[in-house]
């Protein structure tokens, strides 16, 4: 691989090419995916009838999220407050500076960019809270109308959904069930699991009912609060919790951090945190990690938004490392990293960094696939889009997504 240490995009690599020579795509990488091209939904249902059992990579997707700008993060004119992933992580995979969110009608915001990385679509969502009068109350629980990856994944292959996971953080109550689609040929049957602090509050209380801890009045207290807890669940699929696998998983977090919420982490650390321990009980094949401390910034504070993305980075090289001294996903872990929206750069607006005034800055993201098989040191100096990310994440790990509009980002191939 030749270098260039000019770089037109001028990021501090100084073997960093700008021009993406040839390269041949990585067989080992896809073994098992030949013959799945298909033209129809009917034909991949047929396809899709017999699983398979999955020999592919595992992933780690992580969001960037409450939405970061390129000049905190990766703009080497300016301060980074993401050193690692700028400095070193950047080096060791295929990085794309100029991704971008490119739908102009589109809302730039956490929940919708959550679910054009997970479905390769671009769609106008509304959410499917109650109506008063003639109009609907504002909230982001949001359905995808095509499929997710991991939807895609749990129905070609043979992976049950506690090794499917969405990471969550306790102030994103609407984006609790972005686990599956409404598309008729997926759906619940092949949805992933959750993980965070409010499913963690449900189990506990669900125990703690079960266990005669409470009596009388307290109990019934007890019950209304577990009955509205339970009401999250607008699409009625964990009524029952949510499998033996993650009941245990909980079981042991109570045992180690108890019931009072003092001591486990919170924020972001506790996303890395709830993450790290998956990686050694869950044994996930496929994560998603919803990080968005730097949302933070909406109570006006230029601070909480840039110790945010610090707190990501920190989360970052952490899960790293956690990969790199697991034998089970050493050398056979891909990270994909990418934020779930921008944020603008007005300088008169009272509260800095917003995200929902549709401004150039706020679909201007980035993105980072590193592990086996991708090209290494390499900055793709071009326009991509976000929504290319599923599909890339599908050919990666031998899946056929039919209903990803986005194109194969086919430079991550070493």
């Amino acid at each position: 691989m030749s270098a260039n240490p000019k770089s037109k995009v001028g990021y501090p690599h100084s073997s960093i090419p700008l021009t993406i020579p040839r390269r041949r795509f990585i067989k080992g990488i896809t073994a098992g995916a030949a013959g799945l091209a298909v033209s129809s939904p009917l034909a991949f249902a047929a396809e899709t009838s017999a699983k398979r059992d999955y020999r592919g990579p595992n992933f780690v997707i992580i969001r960037f999220g409450g939405g970061v700008r390129r000049r905190e993060t990766i703009d080497p004119r300016a301060q980074t407050y993401a050193p690692y992933f700028l400095h070193k992580l950047t080096q060791r995979g295929t990085f794309f500076p100029r991704m971008e969110i490119s739908c102009d009608s589109c809302n730039t915001s956490h929940g919708e960019g959550t679910l054009y990385i997970l479905t390769g679509k671009y769609e106008k969502f509304r959410g499917v809270g109650e109506k008063i009068g003639d109009k609907r109350l504002l909230d982001a629980r949001f359905e995808a109308s095509v499929p997710t990856v991991f939807e895609y994944l749990r129905k070609q292959f043979h992976v049950p959904a506690h090794q499917t996971l969405i990471v969550n953080g306790e102030d994103r109550g609407d984006e609790e069930f972005y686990n599956f689609s409404n598309h008729h040929l997926f759906g619940a049957k092949f949805r992933s699991n959750t993980l965070s602090l409010r499913r963690f509050k449900t189990f506990l209380l669900r125990r703690q009912i079960a266990e005669g801890k409470f009596r009388d009045k307290e109990l019934r207290e007890r019950q209304k609060q577990f009955a509205k807890m339970e009401s999250l669940d607008y699409r009625h699929v964990e009524r029952e919790g949510q499998g033996p696998e993650l009941d245990s998983f909980w079981q042991r977090w109570r045992e180690y951090y108890g019931e009072n919420g003092f001591v486990n982490p919170r924020g972001d650390r506790l996303l890395t945190e709830l993450t790290a321990r998956a990686l050694k009980e869950l044994h996930p094949r496929m994560v998603m990690v919803n990080y968005n401390d730097p949302d933070y910034v909406h109570w006006g504070y230029m601070s909480h938004y840039t110790r945010g993305i610090s707190v990501i980075d920190e989360g970052i090289e952490r899960l790293v490392n956690a990969v790199e001294t697991n034998p089970g996903y050493r050398d056979n872990t891909i990270f994909v990293i990418v934020p779930d929206c921008g944020r603008d750069t007005n300088p008169y607006a009272a509260v800095p960094c917003q995200h929902h005034f549709n401004t150039k800055s706020a679909h201007e993201i980035f993105a980072l696939f590193i592990g086996p098989g991708i090209a290494k040191g390499v900055v793709v100096d071009k326009t991509v889009d976000q929504i290319q990310i599923a599909s890339t994440v599908g050919k990666l790990a031998g899946m056929t997504t039919v209903q990803s509009e986005g194109a194969v980002l086919h430079e991550v191939w070493a």
